[in-house]
């Protein structure tokens, strides 16, 4: 197996040509150029500060801060689900964290414990960007439920049928990417082990692993949000 080559910084500067293209077409068309190299300017420093944040983490391989990570993960992972419904958002925050911890945990323990099998099973270097992944997929789901289960309920439809509406909502995204993966589109985890001289047979293996995680995370994420917010409806019929 080869390892990929470090890109030089000089060499990745490269890669804003076609970006520089983009800003002057917005400023020519006299759209949003500040909020654009704002975002750009913001991707890069957090990039760079993440590397070497990420480094300094994966060497020390202490399970009290990989867990640490994992719970500031999910607190923002959380309010940034609800952010769709703002409203609600303080009334249906611990519904979302304790969906999302339900969701994320039996998860990741699967792919850790019976997938990967690592040992020890806080190794850092798989725990944090694959608990990433899926909390930022779950964080999704439960952002694409709320706020159809919001809209539903708000236009007196019932507490099934917004339920309903609001999980098939939720899973739309994750569905289409499983209908385009290898048809339209090379995953980014497989094709960064490509790139790293990994076997295709094997990179796809971890990718159908990656898929069946992000699919079952979102699904369970958002049932269990859906059900959680039940019992805070029905407080709030009985008020009224």
């Amino acid at each position: 197996m080869n390892n990929i080559q470090t890109i030089p910084l000089s060499n990745l500067a490269y890669t804003l040509i076609p970006v520089a293209l983009v800003l002057v077409i917005l400023f020519k068309w006299k759209l949003q150029t500040t909020q654009a190299v704002i975002a750009i300017s913001r991707m890069l420093l957090q990039l760079l500060v993440v590397g070497y944040f990420l480094n300094a983490i994966f060497a020390s391989n202490s399970v009290q801060v990989t867990l640490l990570i994992l719970t500031i993960m999910l607190v923002f992972a959380s309010w940034i689900a609800l952010g769709t419904v703002k409203q609600q958002r303080r009334l249906w925050l611990k519904n979302a964290i304790f969906s999302l911890i339900a969701a994320s945990g039996f998860t990741l323990f699967v792919i850790v414990v019976g997938v990967l099998e690592l040992n020890p099973w806080y190794q850092s270097r798989y725990i944090i960007p694959l608990g990433g992944m899926i909390l930022a997929n779950s964080m999704t789901s439960i952002s694409l439920a709320a706020e159809r289960f919001d809209s539903e309920y708000k236009n007196n439809a019932s507490y099934i049928k917004s339920r309903n509406h609001a999980f098939n909502a939720a899973m739309i995204p994750t569905i289409n990417t499983l209908l385009a993966v290898g048809l339209v589109s090379l995953p980014g985890m497989m094709t960064g082990q490509i790139l790293s001289g990994v076997s295709p047979f094997i990179a796809a293996r971890y990718q159908i692993m990656v898929m069946c995680m992000l699919f079952a995370s979102s699904g369970i994420a958002a049932a269990c949000f859906l059900s959680l917010i039940k019992p805070r409806l029905e407080n709030l019929a009985d008020k009224n």
